[in-house]
C-alpha cells in the first residue's frame, strides 16, 4: 500500500468510525459475546480511547469515551439493549479469559 501517514490516518479514522456505527446497529450482541469471540468489547474500544486521550494530554472521561462509542450514556444503553448473561456465556467467558 503506497499511501501517505495522513491518508492512511483518514482511511483508518474512516474504519473505526464505521465499526461503531455497526456495533451501534447491532445491539442485539451483547459485550459479552464480543469478549468471548473476540477477546474485546465496546468497553474495551472506549476504554482504548481514553486511553488515547490521555496519552496526549486530552481530558476525556471515561463516561465520555464510553457515549462516543455507545452513541448514547453506558447507562441508557444498558438499560435499553442489555441482557444478563446466561450461564453459557460466563463459562466461555471464564474459559477464554484464563491466565
Amino acid at each position: 500500500m503506497d499511501i501517505d501517514d495522513k491518508a492512511k490516518t483518514e482511511l483508518e479514522a474512516a474504519a473505526f468510525r464505521r465499526l461503531l456505527e455497526h456495533l451501534r446497529q447491532r445491539t442485539d450482541v451483547q459485550n459479552i459475546d464480543l469478549m468471548n469471540l473476540a477477546g474485546f468489547c465496546r468497553n474495551c474500544l472506549s476504554n482504548w480511547f481514553e486511553d488515547a486521550a490521555k496519552e496526549r494530554g486530552m481530558p476525556v472521561s471515561r463516561d465520555e469515551a464510553r457515549t462516543m462509542v455507545y452513541g448514547m450514556s453506558y447507562e441508557e444503553w444498558k438499560a435499553k439493549h442489555q441482557s444478563a448473561a446466561s450461564e453459557t456465556q460466563k463459562a466461555a467467558f471464564a474459559q477464554s479469559h484464563k491466565h
